[in-house]
């Protein structure tokens, strides 16, 4: 092993290397030695003296102090238990010696010093704990005291750090610790506090000492040195940053709920809010610092945000922080008229959502009171829409904005558009509407010629009318009836024209129902028809609004079909020029598919022939091309028109049509299969097309659904489309309980599974293909929910058990999430009256696999799947446990000891064997959740405690026979 001192300059060299060599590729691995390196026992010594080492530069500095921090955090176990001392003292003189150097150093010191406190029990420390210790090193030396500041502001942030390796009991117990110290923490802080060069930072410690949310009552705080030093700084002229965190705090402090109720906090709500709206006026303030005035907007939603349900009482004090908030809503600069935007959201939610008066007794006096709430803000809310909605109007530069800029616009519209229905919520649609009709005339008016016409402020008003579209009442017969008037007399500008098009398809719904809207119609689809035409955007909106308008006027456009047909030809052949991509095509597919729904089945069978035929026809020409050239074709030139047919059979809602439209194209989608199954975008595509028809068709397909079982259970066993899989699911959905489709059924489910079993041996062979185990799983929890009669007594369940417990480790969600989702429901079989008839198989097939199955749980509950999965996982354990009761419990029981102590402690093994006791005895699902989650993260609290326990569990060594061949 190399001695320290060659490992020291080894760590040099590569650093060296890492930041200075021209090679990338030398750099890459000097970087990954460097990683590897900092994994070792040995770096905390190394790291350790070079650190102390006069001689190094920052670069080495850096890297030293970091992998010092993330040692403490996370290998804090590795070292003896009589090693804290010196390293604690070491880390001490570390900031000491480095209270004059670079603070990128000094913060990663004081950070690793924050988590040896979390790892190590106060009466270690000495005195009381590190807060006590901080303080007598201050008095000791305090010329240091800046570097012991840092400590203290970093100490309460750790509290809450998931970074650090520390057990939860630990981490919580330290979480009290630091709370019964707040008093003498802030003792130290007034007492710096004195020194005027470091009143910044005693004030961010401070903010940061207010984010524990306990501690000290609001009365205390009201009166206490350091808040009054933090407010003394809004009568200055420049406002210092750290005051107003340390006064963003406080206001949260007041409304944690944690130091009591409302009434206790007045004393100190009384002192910071009307500090704070003494800042009014600086909003306005054209020749105030920007920081300073985002600073004091931020304050004021702070407040609105914390004090919402105060202020949604109406009071005459609320409603001057409520035009605060106007004024910031009002400020030119997006950044900081936006802070505002969560408030009036909330507000909104207070004064309309019923939970908001539940202290009033009777419906008359809830609606009273809501009533009167809504006339208070209602102004407010009719200024705040004038004051937001002209943000949506395009830049007159729009044209010269970068991707990321026109990104940023976007996002403003959206919203914007939040703020407006917050808005209608509390004002209703039609006042709202009028509100922007009112803008939207201001700006047509304004121009005399098309010459001089200005689009920008009329797109940004139909924008905002978009917005609140599902606010605006069906029966609105005063503004919408000349908003649809007005609109084809705008001119084509292609961003005004998508708008437009956007905005008929909102009103789709309204047109429907409006007495004029039958009229409208015509001009409408001629202004989509231009839509289509005039650009990509443009032509994407206007598919869009022809869908909606299709969808929800479809009882009206049942007489104008022969027009809809020749629109859609024209898009579908590509006669009409339309700009809109081949994924957009298929509005009008939905749109056609939808208004024939409406027909009688006999018009609708010869409407659906006439639809099909334009799709089908390039699919024919193809396919009478011979196998060589449908063989050649890319995916896309078939996959486009397959997607287009998928379309019909998914919306034209006529089961015999589309079961006859089915039977009548099988041969040519046979043809593709058979030519095709190689491609899976092509099979996709098609598995897709048939699982609509076989949804909307059901019990009507007839012949054609066996001939069509036939044909992907003889593909599959060659090719393994996933997708074939998962048109068996459908399948099995609608007719799993057809007595006459039993047979087919049977065969089916065992040559899928079989083949399936044989195809995912393996976690290696689950890891490479994912899609397959997912539909798979899918598929067997159809099985189970539809047809368990045919598949649990099966000759392939038991296999497929095992190819489950298998692939239980596998890190695809959707694949991991089948699979334990597939368990649970076997589990679960015998819970159910129709399920108790196979709970003997259930048992002879679970009960031996048991064991297994369940140390594989405990494994992936401790890292061998991602945390995420937690509850699925718990989920799957707890049907085990419900399933076998003490059996269970015993299989967790072995389990879980098969985890070393140095990993997981006697108590914590009890604490979750409890648990998992409590949830076989049919106690609350809840109850395994808090003990599943701490069990998780004890055993991931770091690399080296993760691949102990995954090491003793061996989530891979399930001694299950492989399928036989």
């Amino acid at each position: 092993m190399a001695s320290s001192m060659e490992l020291q300059n080894t760590v040099k060299e590569a650093l060296n290397v890492l930041y200075h060599h021209p090679d990338d590729s030398i750099r890459t691995q000097a970087d990954r030695w460097l990683q590897d390196f900092q994994r070792t026992i040995d770096a905390w010594q190394v790291a350790d003296n070079l650190l102390h080492d006069t001689s190094s530069n920052l670069e080495t500095l850096m890297f030293c102090s970091q992998t010092l921090r993330s040692k403490v955090q996370r290998d804090f176990e590795e070292l003896p238990s009589e090693a804290f001392r010196p390293l604690r003292d070491s880390l001490n003189t570390l900031l000491k010696k480095l209270h004059n150097g670079p603070s990128i150093v000094r913060t990663q010191i004081s950070v690793a010093v924050a988590a040896l406190a979390v790892h190590v029990s106060a009466e270690d420390w000495g005195g009381g704990g590190i807060v006590y210790w901080v303080r007598d090193e201050m008095k000791s030396h305090p010329e240091f005291i800046p570097s012991f500041l840092e400590l203290m502001t970093v100490l309460p942030q750790e509290a809450f750090s998931h970074k650090i390796a520390a057990r939860p009991e630990r981490r919580r117990q330290f979480e009290k610790e630091l709370i019964s110290s707040v008093g003498v923490a802030l003792d130290i802080l007034t007492a710096c506090s004195s020194l005027n060069e470091l009143k910044e930072q005693v004030l961010e410690a401070f903010a940061s000492w207010l984010r524990l949310r306990h501690g000290l009552p609001s009365s205390t705080l009201a009166c206490h040195p350091l808040v009054l030093t933090a407010l003394s700084s809004f009568k200055t002229e420049f406002l210092s940053e750290a005051s107003v965190n340390v006064i963003s705090e406080l206001i949260h402090y007041t409304a944690s709920g944690s130091s009591g109720d409302v009434s206790a906090q007045m004393p100190l709500i009384q002192l910071l809010v009307p500090q704070v709206m003494s800042l009014k006026e600086q909003l306005k303030d054209s020749l105030k610092d920007e920081e300073d005035v985002k600073a004091i907007a931020r304050l004021f939603a702070d407040m609105g945000d914390s004090y919402v349900e105060l202020i949604a009482t109406g009071s005459a004090e609320s409603m001057m922080i409520v035009q605060a908030l106007l004024d910031v809503a009002s400020h030119p600069d997006y950044l900081i008229a936006s802070m505002s935007f969560n408030f009036w959201h909330n507000l909104q939610v207070k004064l309309t959502e019923r939970d908001s008066y539940i202290l009033y007794n009777t419906e008359a006096a809830i609606e009273a009171e809501r009533n009167r709430r809504l006339q208070i803000f209602r102004a407010s809310y009719e200024s705040l829409v004038s004051l937001v909605s002209f943000r949506v109007q395009y830049p007159q530069d729009y044209r010269d904005l970068s991707r990321e800029e026109l990104r940023d616009f976007k996002q403003t519209r959206y919203a914007v558009g939040d703020v407006l229905t917050d808005a209608a919520s509390v004002l209703g649609g039609e006042v709202t509407l009028k509100i922007l009709y009112m803008k939207l005339l201001e700006a047509v008016g304004s121009s005399t010629t098309i010459e001089t016409w200005e689009w920008r402020p009329a797109e940004a008003a139909l924008y905002c009318m978009r917005a609140i579209s599902s606010y605006v009442p069906l029966v609105e017969a005063e503004v919408m009836p000349q908003v649809m008037n007005l609109l084809p007399k705008l001119p084509l500008q292609p961003q005004l024209l998508q708008t437009v098009c956007l905005t008929i398809g909102a009103y789709s719904k309204w047109l429907d129902a409006s007495p004029s809207g039958f009229s409208n119609l015509p001009s409408v689809i001629d202004i989509l028809m231009s839509g289509m035409s005039v650009s990509e955007d443009s032509a994407a909106s206007a598919a869009l609004a022809f869908k909606n308008i299709c969808n929800d006027c479809r009882r009206k456009l049942c007489g104008s079909l022969d027009g809809l047909f020749h629109i859609f030809h024209r898009a579908v052949t590509g006669e009409g020029g339309y700009k809109f991509s081949a994924e957009e095509s298929l509005y009008l597919v939905e749109a056609l598919s939808m208004v024939i729904t409406e027909l009688p089945p006999d018009h609708a069978k010869r409407a659906l022939e006439m639809l099909c035929l334009p799709v089908v026809a390039p699919l024919q020409e193809m396919v009478n091309q011979g196998p060589g050239h449908l063989e050649k074709v890319m995916a896309r030139e078939l996959t486009i028109h397959i997607e287009r047919l998928g379309n019909i059979f998914r919306y034209v809602n006529h089961s015999e049509a589309v079961a006859d439209a089915i039977q009548r194209l099988w041969p040519l989608l046979k043809v593709i299969f058979d030519h095709r199954a190689w491609d899976m975008r092509t099979m996709e595509a098609l598995c897709r097309a048939c699982r609509y028809a076989v949804k909307t068709s059901g019990k009507f397909m007839g012949i054609t659904i066996g001939a069509m079982l036939e044909e992907i259970q003889g593909l599959y066993q060659h090719h393994h489309q996933p997708c074939f899989l998962y048109l068996s699911s459908e399948v099995i959905k609608i007719f799993g309980s057809d007595a006459s489709c039993a047979e087919y059924l049977r065969n089916l489910i065992e040559a899928l599974f079989s083949h399936t079993t044989h195809l995912l041996r393996t976690i290696q062979d689950f890891t490479a293909r994912p899609d397959v185990a997912d539909d798979c799983f899918l598929l067997a929890s159809r099985c189970i929910r539809y047809c368990p009669h045919l598949f649990v007594p099966s000759v392939v369940f038991p296999p497929l058990v095992d190819c489950a417990i298998i692939g239980m480790t596998i890190q695809h969600r959707e694949a991991c999430n089948s699979i334990l989702t597939f368990l649970s429901e076997v589990l679960d079989l015998g819970n159910s009256t129709r399920g108790e008839q196979y709970k003997s198989t259930r048992d002879s097939v679970m009960i031996p696999r048991g064991a297994t199955l369940t140390r594989v749980l405990i494994a992936c509950l401790t890292g061998a799947l991602p945390g995420s999965r937690l509850e699925v996982v718990a989920d799957t354990l707890l049907a085990l446990t419900r399933a076998f009761g003490p059996k269970a419990i015993e299989w967790v029981s072995e389990s879980i000891l098969l985890i070393p102590s140095t990993a997981l402690t006697d108590i914590e093994r009890s604490a979750f064997l409890q648990a998992v006791s409590a949830a076989a005895s049919g106690a609350d699902v809840s109850v395994l959740t808090v003990p599943a989650e701490e069990l998780s993260d004890v055993c991931r609290r770091n690399r080296a405690v993760q691949e102990i326990v995954q090491g003793a569990l061996r989530p891979h060594e399930l001694n299950i026979s492989p399928v036989s061949s």
